[in-house]
């Protein structure tokens, strides 16, 4: 009698020979070179005209961007933390802690996300235009922008490493 693996191996040992390491870690230097862009535009562009949009129209404007934006970014951030948590985990014997350590990137991003961005948007949404609420947000989004900067750095530098 032959031992038939179950579900859960099968699929597992399917997705790790379709998806190579290399080929993960090509999708996730795509994903966050996509994403480091966006949060650039947004630290030095976006965030920085808020504070030339006239009150009177503030509040619209803000509905506009947060629904448009959030197409731009939430389905590539859940992207991001999936392929983020896959390397870390198939790389775990090859990359060692530098798999982990662009997890643990991710996961700073999306706490700066939620816990500081979301709150000053928040502000934003429900008080309209606030000059300091606008200057508090393009100030601690540097945060984001740094920790994506970073990550990109560490997946390049791994990209680099795994062409050698």
């Amino acid at each position: 009698m032959s031992h038939q693996p179950g579900i859960i191996t099968g699929i597992k040992t399917y997705f790790t020979l379709i998806v190579s390491l290399p080929t993960l870690l090509l999708l996730n230097v795509a994903l966050t070179a996509y994403l480091t862009g966006v949060i650039w535009t947004v630290q030095l562009v976006v965030y920085p005209a808020f504070a030339e949009v006239a009150p009177e129209r503030f509040a619209a404007f803000h509905r506009r961007h947060s629904t448009r934006i959030s197409w731009v970014v939430m389905g590539p951030m859940v992207a991001e933390l999936g392929l983020a948590a896959w390397l870390a985990w198939q790389g775990r014997t090859t990359l060692g802690v530098t798999g982990w350590v662009g997890l643990a990137l991710v996961v700073a991003i999306w706490a700066a996300t939620f816990f500081v961005s979301v709150p000053f948007h928040e502000r934003l949404g429900q008080h309209g235009y606030n000059y300091v609420a606008i200057d508090g947000l393009t100030r601690t989004n540097w945060l984001r922008t740094v920790l994506w900067t970073v990550r990109l750095l560490l997946l390049g530098w791994l990209l680099a490493e795994w062409l050698r």
